[in-house]
């Protein structure tokens, strides 16, 4: 059969397909023609390895061939490929693909099964794969044979669950636009965020019509607004919050282009600042004048929650270790309140337990007027403190 015999029946076959009474019908068998003219593409690509044809045009290997010649990209010589291994391997399959029944995607399926499952498992369950492959579309193929690996590999999952508890992470940058977001939860975790995310970003209603990742990242902003406002417990007296720093001078004096400190991220610009102040509650900190008491003296031992956020403030929500970027945890007393310390401001720090630890364990000390951190080193000799000065 010559190559003009063959485009001839291939137009003859287009040009009735044109005359199906229904588009429907018309593509019913487009779709059979598709998969059959696919899988003859996979027996010829396993005949030409078989051969060697592909060698007497002067190419190393199949995929070459197939790249060079076809102009396929490498998803499609690879589906070929290990198709022609599988439909090989299982010619009950085969009989269905040459029939035009299922698509390569359908006999992805069966390779993975092939390459991932007990071959007996395989084999016992064949005929329920191949009648469910002629119904359905390739992604329930796939569930199916996973369905199959687990049951048949119960131990992987195991295995898996136990991996993935080994890569749990997720880390948040700050970056020029905002923040970036990367990580990897095991799947219990995962399911969980999900689930959450899943519900709270559906649409409110047929009209809602934005994108699904602004529902995804409005839905977790309203998440957090919930767990900040009310899910977390009070910390010595402060709940959780963000810290906005902004000079209140400015702000009155210029509202269109007064820039703010975002803890944690670094300076916004106007109009979010705005926004943000829109539904915000405001904890006035001054820096000159009086306006609440921040100084307590002997009256109390504990920071009150005005110092602590004072605290937090001025230190930009850094712990004043030796540089360390930790969050501020404790507010210590430079000079010990067991020692005559007061409750005041000049006398509070704000540290990270870790650092708050090493303090009290006399690895570091802190200036008292300038609450400069050092770090002591022992002499084995003599038993007596040098303190190397660093600020904090």
């Amino acid at each position: 059969m010559t190559t003009q015999t063959v485009a001839e029946q291939l137009t003859t076959a287009a040009r009735a397909l044109r005359e199906y009474p229904t588009t429907t019908e018309a593509l019913r068998v487009l779709q059979v023609v598709q998969n059959a003219i696919d899988a003859a593409k996979v027996e010829l690509v396993a005949e030409m390895a078989e051969r060697g044809d592909h060698e007497a045009e002067g190419c190393s290997s199949v995929k070459n061939w197939l790249r060079d010649q076809l102009h396929l990209d490498a998803k499609d010589v690879s589906q070929l490929t290990r198709s022609a291994r599988t439909l090989t391997d299982m010619p009950e399959l085969a009989d269905l693909a040459t029939a035009g029944a299922v698509s390569l995607d359908h006999v992805d399926a069966f390779t993975y099964a092939a390459r991932h499952i007990d071959p007996a498992a395989v084999e016992t369950c064949m005929d329920a794969l191949l009648h469910l492959a002629e119904r359905a579309e390739p992604a329930q193929i796939r569930r199916a044979v996973k369905k199959l690996r687990d049951a048949t590999h119960p131990d992987d999952l195991d295995e898996a669950w136990i991996k993935g508890m080994a890569k749990h992470d997720i880390k948040i940058s700050a970056v020029g636009e905002g923040f970036h977001v990367t990580g990897f939860l095991p799947f219990d975790t995962g399911t969980k965020f999900k689930t959450v995310l899943d519900s709270l970003s559906a649409p409110t209603c047929a009209e809602d019509d934005r994108p699904v990742n602004e529902r995804r990242v409005t839905a977790l902003d309203q998440l957090l607004t919930s767990v900040l406002e009310s899910g977390l417990p009070q910390d010595k007296g402060v709940r959780p919050h963000m810290s906005l720093s902004v000079d209140l001078a400015d702000l009155a004096q210029d509202a269109d282009t007064t820039t703010a400190d975002l803890a944690g991220f670094g300076t916004i610009g106007p109009a979010q600042l705005q926004q943000m102040l829109c539904d915000s509650a405001l904890t006035p900190i001054l820096t000159a004048g009086k306006h609440s008491v921040l100084d307590v003296g002997r009256t109390a031992r504990l920071a009150t929650p005005a110092q602590r956020k004072a605290v937090v403030a001025r230190q930009g929500g850094r712990c004043g270790g030796l540089g360390c970027w930790g969050p501020i945890v404790h507010i210590h007393h430079v000079e010990y309140w067991s020692h005559g310390g007061t409750t005041d401001l000049k006398n509070l720090i704000g540290l990270c337990p870790r650092c708050h630890a090493l303090v009290h364990q006399g690895h570091f000390t802190i200036d008292p007027t300038t609450h400069e951190i050092g770090r002591t080193l022992r002499t084995h000799r003599t038993g007596r403190h040098i303190r190397i000065a660093r600020a904090g």
